[in-house]
Parts: C-alpha cells; structure tokens; sequence
C-alpha cells in the first residue's frame, strides 16, 4: 500500500532476489517513460523503494503520481 509521507506517494517493493528487483524496476522505467513522469528510488539487493512527487507543482503529489503509482501496482 502507498503511504503519503512528506508530500511523497512512498512504497517499498521486495523480491525473490536481485535479478527480480531489476526486471521489476525495467518494467517501471518504461511505463515511466509512457506517463513521462520519472520516479526518486533506489534499489538494495531485492528491495526498490519509490519516491512519486510533482517537481512541477512544488514538490507535492499530485494526480500523476497517483496515476503512475496505480499503474506500478499493475506490473
């Protein structure tokens, strides 16, 4: 579930293992680029945690956000 923290959707992803993370996170970088709205995250081992704020609007979450979030749920 999507936790709002400091004007950020944030989530934490865990995986099997490393080379699923990576698939997960190839996955997301497409459907970033189709929403053209880039997610802050990092990736440790098995882990991706995500970041989702509008620069644009001030750093704040807005339907963007949103939007990419529901469609990082789907993969």
């Amino acid at each position: 579930m999507w936790q709002e923290k400091d004007n950020k959707l944030t989530k934490t992803f865990e995986f099997k293992d490393f080379k699923e993370a990576f698939s997960f996170m190839t996955h997301v970088a497409f459907l970033a680029e189709e929403h053209q709205h880039h997610p802050n995250w990092s990736n440790v081992y098995n882990k991706v945690e995500f970041e989702l704020t509008t620069h644009d609007e001030g750093n704040t979450i807005t339907e963007k956000d949103r939007k990419l979030a529901e469609a990082i749920d789907k993969i």
